[in-house]
């Protein structure tokens, strides 16, 4: 009888360990381990470091333009497939737990860090106008002495329509003329002394004498745009008229069929400069002739 009673026994602790096995198993199930928040991580970080790359690449001339835009449209791609990814790995989280969180949410700030200059691209296509070639003179714009530098996969250089010209006056009323009471060969001085600031690359020498002669001088030049740094050709054209000189600006995108209201941008602050520059030397020739 007491053997029977100890092997009961040995029986009843062997369920019993048996049974808490099993509740310890409920209790902790194994959780599952999903792939997609290092996916998240990875992707969001590479399109950081390729945008890095390649703006830096174009910046120093080694990457050219027309590929440095097609790896822009592939870094915007692949930030936006990490937020895709990020939400995927976020619900995964959600349901069944895990770890993953640091790097969900590490990929989700790259991304959006990434996108930002996107983001703000499109407002600016959403309220400015689809324009790429703006000019203070809508008649008879100033000709670009570096138009030759454009090949096929440029923007052609056309008139612009009349509808277009309503937009640039609507959208753009700072574009206009400049006026100076001072003698040609002085305003070409001023202009050179501006362009010299900007440090855009001049198509040649400024004009000399024979400018004075003729009575009109043209200066051509290639301005990066701001951001992206894209090329547009530039022209100053300086005009004498009786005992004054007028300036007239011109400046066209030769990428993407929205500037971003770049020339525009780009215009208004150089006849700015050129005034402060006119107005400090009509200020010394004033105090050297007292």
């Amino acid at each position: 009888m007491q053997h029977g009673n100890r092997k009961s026994r040995t029986s009843n602790q062997q369920n019993c360990q048996s049974e808490a096995n099993n509740a310890t198993m409920t209790e902790y199930p194994e959780r599952r381990r999903s792939r997609a928040p290092g996916w998240c991580r990875r992707m969001a970080a590479f399109s950081f470091v390729l945008l890095a790359t390649v703006w830096i690449g174009h910046h120093f001339g080694l990457v050219e333009t027309m590929a440095y835009l097609w790896v822009l449209a592939l870094v915007a791609a692949l930030a936006a497939i990490s937020l895709i990814v990020a939400a995927f790995a976020f619900s995964r989280i959600w349901t069944y737990g895990g770890p993953g969180g640091r790097d969900v949410a590490f990929g989700v700030m790259v991304a959006l860090i990434v996108l930002a200059p996107y983001g703000y691209a499109a407002y600016l296509m959403l309220v400015l106008p689809p324009l790429r070639d703006i000019s203070t003179d809508l008649d008879a714009p100033p000709t670009l002495p570096t138009a030759s530098e454009r090949t096929a996969d440029m923007n052609s250089l056309l008139p612009q329509s009349p509808g277009e010209r309503r937009l640039q006056a609507e959208h753009y009323p700072l574009v206009t003329g400049r006026r100076y009471e001072l003698p040609l060969n002085e305003t070409v001085a001023a202009v050179g002394a501006v362009l010299a600031r900007q440090g855009w690359r001049i198509s040649g020498p400024l004009p000399g004498a024979n400018a004075r002669i003729a009575g009109e001088a043209t200066i051509g030049a290639v301005a990066p745009s701001l951001g992206l740094e894209l090329p547009a050709d530039v022209s100053v054209r300086i005009s004498a008229d009786a005992d004054t000189t007028l300036v007239d600006m011109r400046s066209a995108s030769r990428y993407g069929r929205h500037d971003l209201g770049d020339n525009a941008r780009r215009i208004v602050v150089f006849l700015s400069e050129l005034d402060s520059q006119i107005n400090s030397q009509l200020g010394l020739g004033q105090e050297d002739g007292r």
